[in-house]
């Protein structure tokens, strides 16, 4: 019967620790209590760093947004703004596959099969971008990944920290009103909208080759929100101690604004997986305080 609970437990911490990495010390259960005790007390009365940098390192930035958040143009504001490396997984796996790494040749045969790229490749590829110079230098944002809970676990477990995570959040039926009237121009690549950022009527060729993707529809945005949704719920439980939530519909330049001023401070250590950030996301100002939770190990 122990023997089955002791195999519970494992099973059971293993799924846990990745919520608590940077709180957490492990300690020898096996020497004499007082002497744990002493260790134990040590470890609770010293400071715990909130991020897995020291302050004024460079910054490690993932950014969340449904699509239609304004999530594209934060990023190309946070990059002007901080000189940060921004990262998408496409073209990071791109990159790989195109210099013919070990990596890039694993993910290029699911690729050529019709399958999708194995959750522990990603990771490695986004490892191996992550290590490169200019990350470890500049700092990096990360866009729109990790996209599941099972890809942040595996970020965390594959030693991946982020000092901010930047979450935007705008109503579902904005969100679709913003992608149903947008048009893009295939041969600049700009986007347009019909409403908010209406292309000029009186450029008659612009306005015949414009193109109104095929899942820029109501009924096909709707099943994107709602797997945003789903998947965002899934990870922001390992990055709210990291984490501000900000109102997607303010204006673009005040909404950079709030973000600079959280990207400049560093996030409370209060609250583990189940609290203790900010979430009320419109002012991108305050955060929670309190005790510091620590994490103990035997």
């Amino acid at each position: 019967a122990m023997g089955n609970r002791i195999k519970s437990y494992h099973e059971n911490v293993k799924a846990v620790t990745p919520f608590y990495e940077s709180l957490m010390q492990t300690f020898d259960g096996q020497t004499d209590k007082t002497e744990i005790a002493s260790k134990v007390a040590e470890f609770l009365s010293a400071p715990v760093s909130s991020a897995p940098v020291p302050p004024g390192g460079p910054l490690g930035i993932i950014i969340a947004g449904a699509p239609a958040s304004g999530k594209g143009t934060q990023c190309e504001l946070i990059v002007e703004k901080f000189g940060v490396v921004h990262i998408s997984t496409g073209d990071a796996l791109r990159a790989q596959v195109k210099a013919e790494t070990e990596l890039g040749m694993k993910a290029k045969e699911f690729m050529e099969s019709g399958g999708l790229v194995p959750d522990e490749l990603i990771i490695g590829i986004v490892k191996a971008r992550l290590a490169e110079d200019d990350c470890k230098t500049k700092g990096w944002l990360l866009d729109g990944f990790p996209r599941t809970g099972v890809q942040a676990e595996a970020m965390i477990g594959a030693g991946i920290h982020a000092t901010h995570f930047v979450l935007l959040e705008v109503p579902d039926e904005i969100l679709v009103e913003r992608c149903v009237g947008r048009r893009s121009d295939p041969d600049t690549g700009k986007i347009y909208h019909l409403k908010f950022h209406p292309p000029p009527e009186d450029d008659a060729e612009l306005m015949a080759r414009l193109v109104h993707r095929a899942d820029d529809t109501a009924e096909a945005m709707g099943n994107r929100i709602k797997s945003y949704h789903e998947n965002v719920k899934a990870v922001t439980p390992f990055y709210e101690r990291l984490m501000q939530t900000f109102d997607g519909q303010a204006e673009k330049t005040g909404i950079a604004d709030k973000v600079a001023a959280f990207l400049g401070t560093t996030p409370s250590s209060s609250g583990g997986a189940s609290g203790g950030a900010s979430r009320g996301g419109t002012s991108g100002g305050e955060r929670g305080g309190g005790a510091v939770p620590r994490i103990l190990m035997a």
